[in-house]
């Protein structure tokens, strides 16, 4: 295996376990979020499932581009919110004073991951122009 094979081999298994990270807390926040407001509830459930989408495409190296595209955007997404929601607040007045310890930040460090991992990936990618 030569060394961008590792590379990528070795970014793409981080790509997995945070994107993993990321599906399992915020399934798990999501039933609490559900009782507090639906609409942010219902965003938990979609991004925990487009993180399990993509943890599985990077995994069986199915749709790579689409899955490192939709991680970086969700996990970038996840992190706005996450910032808006203890700062100005979200619609319909959501407000959140805590960081939801150990969860809040430990979602933070996996999707800062993904998003580190997301920009090797696409520095290491060769164009046609570049071969």
């Amino acid at each position: 295996m030569n060394s961008a094979k590792s590379t990528e081999a070795a970014l793409r298994g981080l790509g997995v376990c945070c994107a993993l990270a990321n599906a399992v807390l915020h399934s798990l926040l999501t039933p609490d979020h559900l009782e507090e407001k639906l609409y942010i509830g219902v965003l938990f459930a979609v991004g925990s499932a487009a993180t399990l989408f993509v943890a599985v495409c990077l995994a069986v190296s199915r749709w790579v581009t689409v899955a490192w595209l939709t991680g970086a955007l969700v996990s970038l997404g996840m992190i706005a919110g996450f910032l808006l929601s203890r700062t100005v607040g979200l619609p319909h007045g959501y407000y959140e004073e805590s960081w939801e310890l150990p969860y809040g930040p430990l979602a933070l460090i996996a999707e800062g991951l993904f998003v580190v991992a997301f920009l090797g990936w696409l520095s290491g990618r060769r164009t046609p122009a570049s071969s």
